[in-house]
């Protein structure tokens, strides 16, 4: 009954025959158990029978005391405690050999173990049990992260963290790693035309979005390279930027990121804006920006800024107060709360509850923190000192 399920699903799976007898026994642990117990109880009455009937004729009335004591410590020792401590720590070792016994000896006694199952299922039905067939071993999300953070040690390190971080995708949506409204870098159609070609000419990125007037008015996105091919006597141009667009592609905020990253497999996109409920943009999301939370960083793109982290060497940690809390608290293995704002910023300013100064600190939830930069509204900079880990401290 100890052994690892999983373990033995694998080594059924690869054909060991005593894990296939053996998956089957536990598979109706009804009849195991009935079938152990009858063989059990059987052999430790025989025993006491014998022993008794041996204490009386050595002994007189006096030596049934005396069996009775000397039986009890023989099984307790030979029959209970140490075989069966034994096979909680060596599972395999007993289960798999014993399993070759035990399932031909269910089938030879089958007749037997279902009249007792079904007695001690008219005892159980007294009081209040229906039984039922037993449901599969199976691991919730939250215990596979924790087989996975405390039983992983078979695992390469960087292979577990991805596999940690798949876990949790499915509690980020994509308005936690969104690259925010202001300070997505679009083209917008109605500026100047050598304006336009002239940051098109400068523009960072492989992909832009096409707007009108405002970033809300998105009529588009364009892949940059798709331009290069214009013949020298064609210039660039609102038009000819109309024509190599393409549909932008609208995602509602609030979206998780597994739905999302199927999407785009499925659209074949890579790229798509974050609207709320009026239509208005919140951000821009890609898939590289997705596969960051599984893989971590990889990218080189001018985001990265807004996602710096660097440590001190007194233990504390300057963070870009625009990083998502997600992020963070993903990145650090910290503990900050996500349900007030989205950015650390936000963070900072809902618990402050106005927008905070230069060398302003505070505390939230025992982490010290120390703005050092605020600029156009937003923390840019801040020093963090998190609270001592107290599973480390105990270990002390």
């Amino acid at each position: 009954m100890s052994i690892n399920r999983f373990r033995l699903m694998h080594l059924a799976r690869d054909g060991h025959r005593g894990a296939i007898l053996a998956q089957k026994l536990v598979r109706q642990p009804d009849r195991l158990i009935g079938l152990i117990l009858l063989g059990n109880n059987f052999v430790n009455i025989l025993a006491s029978a014998i022993a008794t009937i041996a204490a009386v004729r050595i002994g007189g009335e006096a030596g049934i005391l005396v069996g009775t004591i000397f039986l009890t410590v023989v099984v307790l020792i030979f029959s209970e405690v140490a075989p069966k401590t034994l096979a909680a720590f060596r599972p395999e070792r007993i289960a798999l050999p014993a399993a070759y016994v035990l399932y031909p000896m269910l089938k030879v006694f089958y007749p037997l173990v279902r009249t007792i199952n079904f007695l001690a299922g008219l005892v159980l039905r007294l009081v209040g049990y229906r039984g039922g067939r037993s449901s599969e071993q199976s691991l919730t999300q939250a215990e596979l992260r924790t087989l996975l953070e405390e039983g992983g040690s078979l695992i390469p390190d960087i292979h577990r963290r991805m596999l940690l971080n798949i876990l949790a995708l499915e509690e980020a949506r994509v308005d936690d790693i969104m690259v925010p409204c202001n300070e997505i870098r679009g083209i917008d159609l109605d500026s100047d035309p050598e304006d336009l070609r002239a940051s098109l000419h400068l523009f960072p990125f492989s992909r832009a979005l096409v707007y009108r007037g405002t970033i809300d008015n998105v009529i588009g996105t364009l892949n940059v390279r798709h331009l290069l091919d214009v013949a020298q006597n064609r210039a660039v141009d609102a038009a000819l930027i109309e024509e190599r667009m393409r549909q932008t592609y609208f995602i509602p905020v609030g979206t998780r990121l597994p739905q999302q990253l199927a999407a785009f497999q499925r659209l074949k996109r890579r790229s798509g804006v974050v609207i709320d409920e009026y239509g208005s943009v919140r951000g821009l999301i890609t898939v590289a920006d997705i596969l960051e939370e599984i893989v971590g960083e990889f990218t080189t793109a001018p985001k990265q800024d807004t996602r710096h982290i660097h440590f001190e060497a007194d233990g504390s940690v300057t963070i870009d107060g625009r990083i998502p809390v997600h992020s963070l608290n993903r990145r650090l293995d910290w503990d900050l709360p996500t349900d007030a704002a989205r950015t650390l910023s936000g963070l900072i300013v809902s618990q402050l509850e106005h927008l905070p100064s230069a060398d302003e600190k505070l505390v939230i939830d025992d982490y010290q923190m120390h703005i050092q930069e605020v600029r156009d509204n937003v923390v840019r900079k801040v020093r963090i000192v998190a609270p001592d880990d107290p599973d480390d401290a105990s270990d002390l």
